[in-house]
């Protein structure tokens, strides 16, 4: 407990020490060139006169569904449902040190409840202390909140510490809700427990090495998923668990490779999981027009079996315009689905197929709002059609709604422990 009060007075000192920003001094020109890889040969940061107070950066990125969810297969729901999430930095660079507190915020455990929003094959987290099956999970209110110090010790080169009592250990892609490739996507891949639902960890510490396009990391961290009361601001336990990972990140370009051992992530399925994940992801952004494509592997590795999980994506956004795929193909704990004790270990390949779009309709003081909708194929196992149905097919219809951009740019490909500013020369992909 006493290092989680610590980390909670670390992070409210930082923030007080930033204060909030009446007009943050913009980066980039483009408004999103940091957060990106996209090179913009007019985010050279200059030097601040003696005595003046460097500039504090701000940046931004979050979003409002309001969705008609129809989960085609009789284990699936139709509901309607309201998912949101809202993120935050904050960064201040003076001289060779750069200071950046993160913040991020979900009122679903109120506008979704405590069962989340109806998905098939998906598991995860727990209600009423049963396992959370065929549902996606609701955030926490506290879904992050972390700062990191970096310092520069040349042109190219950096170290930094990141600390957190909620954040993302140094484990998996960048996570699906900034990732240029997903955001549009109202739900969750269904290997999500397999690539990055280590977000949300409960106490984290990640160490960086950083030079040119390479960065190493190293976190360690409280392995256990939080819990179902959604409304508390943290879940103490034990730094019992750690991960490396390693990015290349070449212009456009982003490569990583992750592993972990996670100690009793789940409260019923006790054990150790060795998690391994590797992606890669290409951005190209012309102010908030994009291309993106990203591909991903992972593995979960458990006394009672393994499971592996393949992932791609892409999007395209073109003036009002967005269309979005995705396409999984992932090995399922059929016990666990069918209720059944999971010694057995008997896992089957399930494949999904999304297709959509949004259309802006509206747009107020920066934030945008659009009508969209998508359609899910799914490809059944034959021991699960008889619960499943042999080829359901799921759709929804929503409105989503996003904030204005911030001065330093959206918060796509970026992660907790990344600060929010390089030096000009530096060549990593933000």
């Amino acid at each position: 407990m006493d290092l989680y009060r610590r980390l909670v007075v670390a992070c409210a000192s930082a923030l007080i020490a930033f204060g909030l920003p009446k007009q943050a001094a913009a980066q980039t020109s483009s408004g999103t060139a940091a957060a990106t890889g996209q090179k913009d040969e007019h985010a050279v940061h200059r030097p601040v006169d003696a005595g003046a107070t460097p500039p504090l950066h701000f940046m931004q990125d979050g979003a409002l569904f309001g969705m008609l969810n129809v989960q085609g297969s009789p284990r699936g729901d139709t509901e309607v449902v309201f998912q949101n999430w809202w993120m935050g930095m904050w960064g201040r660079q003076a001289g060779r040190n750069e200071l950046m507190f993160t913040g991020m915020l979900s009122l679903e455990p109120a506008t979704l409840g405590r069962d989340g929003y109806s998905e098939i094959f998906q598991v995860g987290e727990t209600l009423n202390q049963q396992p959370l099956i065929d549902r996606q999970h609701p955030h926490d209110f506290l879904v992050q909140a972390g700062f990191i110090w970096r310092r520069a010790l040349s042109n190219r080169t950096g170290i930094a510490i990141g600390a957190a009592p909620v954040g993302e250990p140094a484990l998996g892609p960048v996570a699906f809700m900034h990732r240029p490739t997903a955001v549009e996507n109202p739900t969750a891949p269904l290997g999500h427990h397999i690539f990055d639902s280590t977000h949300i960890s409960m106490g984290v510490v990640t160490a960086t090495f950083d030079h040119g396009p390479w960065v190493l990391e190293a976190s360690s961290f409280n392995g256990r998923e939080p819990d179902e009361q959604r409304w508390d601001l943290m879940d103490p336990g034990a730094f019992n668990s750690w991960s490396t990972r390693v990015w290349f990140q070449p212009g456009n370009w982003q490569f990583q490779l992750s592993h972990g051992l996670l100690v009793d992530p789940e409260p019923f399925e006790p054990g150790t999981v060795a998690r391994t994940t590797g992606s890669a992801g290409w951005f190209r952004l012309k102010n908030e027009d994009y291309d993106a494509a990203f591909v991903a592997i992972g593995k979960n590795a458990t006394s009672h079996g393994d499971r592996h999980a393949v992932l791609a994506e892409a999007s395209r956004r073109s003036r009002r315009l967005s269309l979005y795929g995705r396409l999984e193909v992932l090995q399922v704990e059929s016990d666990e689905l069918l209720g059944e004790p999971m010694e057995h270990g008997q896992v089957d390949p399930v494949t999904t197929l999304t297709l959509g779009g949004i259309f802006d309709v509206v747009t107020w003081r920066g934030a945008r709002g659009g009508l969209g909708a998508d359609v899910t194929f799914h490809g059944v196992p034959a021991s699960l059609e008889p619960t499943y149905g042999s080829r359901p097919v799921s759709f929804r219809v929503f409105f989503r709604l996003v904030p204005p951009v911030g001065s330093a740019g959206r918060m796509w490909n970026m992660r907790m422990s990344q600060p929010m500013m390089q030096p000009a020369s530096s060549h990593s992909a933000h």
